[in-house]
Order: C-alpha cells, then sequence, then structure tokens
C-alpha cells in the first residue's frame, strides 16, 4: 500500500540531554508532518559540548544487524540524513545504507559532514575522517557544512580565514566532487553580516540568504538547520525558501535561548518554537 506521508532514515547519535542529533532531528521532522526512523550511531548521556564526565556507548556493532533487520522488511525511505558518524567504519556502514536503501536513486540523500568548528577538527575527528567523509559526501543530493567543513573537505587549511566573497568559486569547486547541491551555513561577509551561501550543480545557480546575526552560538543549531531543511524540501519548498524557514527558525529559538538565561550548553529553546513549522493545511 502506498504512503501518505513521508518517510526519514536519520543516521545520527541519541544524546539524553541537549537539543541535537536526533533529540533536534525527531522533533522538528515529526511535527513537519514525517516519519523518523532513527539509526542510532551512539548514546551520549549528554552533548558533548560544555559537558564533562557523559557517558557514551558506541553501537557501531548495532548497526549492522538493525539494517539487516530493516532490509528484510522491506523498508524504504524518501531521504536518508546522516549527521554524527564517529568512525571510518560507520562511515562504510552508511555508504552500505546507500547501496541497500537506494539503490534505485529515488531517495534524498542529505549528509551533515560533521567534522568541526570554528577553524579546527573536533576532538574526536582526524584527516583520515575527512578523506573518508569526502568520499561520502560524494553520494549525497545536498551536503550540509559549516565554513570549517567546507574548508576541511575541499583541502583548505580549517584556521584560513573565508568569506562569502570567496563562495561563488568554491562552492562549484565542492560540488564537482560529486554533491548536487552544497548549503554551507554560518558564512561571514566580509562587511560582518551573515548567511547562507547554497550552489545547485545541475542549475549552476549560486545564492546568499541573509538572516540575523545573534550573539551566542549554541551547540545543535547545524542539526536544527539541517533537519527544517530536510522538513522544508520534503514538503515540496524550493531551496531558497526551505533555508530561509530554517535560518529564520534558528533565529527565534536562539533569541528565546538568550532571553530565557538557560545554559548555552543546554541548546536553544526548540520545543517552544515547533510550531513554527508546522504545515497550514
Amino acid at each position: 500500500m502506498k504512503r501518505n506521508f513521508k518517510r526519514v532514515m536519520a543516521v545520527h547519535d541519541l544524546s539524553g540531554l541537549g537539543r541535537s542529533s536526533l533529540m533536534a532531528a525527531t522533533p522538528v521532522l515529526s511535527v513537519m508532518g514525517m516519519q523518523v526512523c532513527p539509526v542510532p550511531t551512539a548514546v551520549l548521556s549528554t552533548q558533548t559540548s560544555g559537558f564533562e564526565n557523559y557517558t557514551f556507548v558506541d553501537l557501531t556493532d548495532n548497526m549492522p544487524p538493525y539494517l539487516q533487520h530493516w532490509k528484510e522488511l522491506q523498508m524504504d525511505f524518501d531521504c536518508i540524513y546522516s549527521g554524527f558518524l564517529g568512525s571510518v567504519r560507520q562511515i562504510e556502514i552508511m555508504e552500505r545504507v546507500l547501496e541497500d536503501f537506494n539503490a534505485d536513486g529515488q531517495a534524498l540523500v542529505v549528509v551533515d559532514p560533521v567534522l568541526g568548528d570554528d577553524g579546527a577538527l573536533y576532538d574526536t575527528m582526524d584527516m583520515e575522517m575527512v578523506q573518508e567523509m569526502c568520499r561520502l559526501v560524494s553520494h549525497a543530493d545536498i551536503i550540509t557544512p559549516n565554513m570549517t567543513e567546507l574548508k576541511l573537505l575541499l583541502g583548505i587549511p580549517a584556521e584560513k580565514e573565508l568569506y562569502a566573497e570567496q563562495l561563488p568559486e568554491l562552492l562549484p569547486q565542492m560540488a564537482a566532487k560529486g554533491p548536487r547541491t552544497v548549503v554551507v551555513t554560518g558564512v561571514h561577509r566580509k562587511n560582518g553580516q551573515r548567511c547562507v551561501c547554497c550552489y545547485q550543480r545541475e542549475q549552476a545557480e549560486y545564492q546568499e540568504i541573509d538572516y540575523k546575526e545573534l550573539p551566542i552560538s549554541y551547540p545543535g543549531t547545524g542539526d536544527i538547520f539541517a533537519s527544517v531543511l530536510i522538513g522544508a524540501i520534503l514538503q515540496g519548498r524550493s531551496l531558497k525558501d526551505s533555508i530561509q524557514l530554517s535560518a529564520d527558525f534558528i533565529c527565534h529559538a536562539v533569541a528565546d535561548a538568550i532571553e530565557a538565561g538557560e545554559p548555552i550548553r543546554d541548546g536553544v529553546q526548540l520545543e517552544k518554537n515547533l510550531y513554527r513549522l508546522v504545515q497550514k493545511p
């Protein structure tokens, strides 16, 4: 029987405290009308930014039998979406996912290449992971790197300053490596303004979408941004409108978190703003 709803496979970690990874993707996509089917890569007691002594359970060994069961059930997906992948083996498993669940190429494949931020690799990442991630993003329809991750994927030193003014040349180079659409978050212009920059390879179209810069950076905003983007695209919105919705949603959630005075490590006010994503009938 044909489904009357969209189904998303979300390959992410699960952090019990913190509005990131599956704790962001699941509520966002659910309220946008999607069925979220999680594939947990790890379970943590908290997200990692701002916390110490958190517990971590690696689920790499559990992923193949978990996915094999879905394959036996002949599960089908409208979107396959990966975020934090903690090892080369998990990237290899993700590549197998694409072979097993998207052999016909009909699913939207979104890869958030979680590698680093603020000009440096995350502590759990190394250059081997960067090389393997370069291979994975070549299979994607959409990738959503931040500026640090874009530089790593292009072989540019992570600490090198880049601005929006340089991206019309660099994003086609990134798209030439395989992804059809490149969406880069957290981009600064030389005048200090912020924007999201995107490039669609098939249309050879580059765009910049402005958003209001807020004074505090919160963990999990990249996961929320990518999740809203996916939900909006699956609803049939244009790429530009989907990016604008995602950026505006983040701004509202950050502004509310600042007003509430919550600890930065707890993330933005996600739940309070989910109503903004409900599609009107």
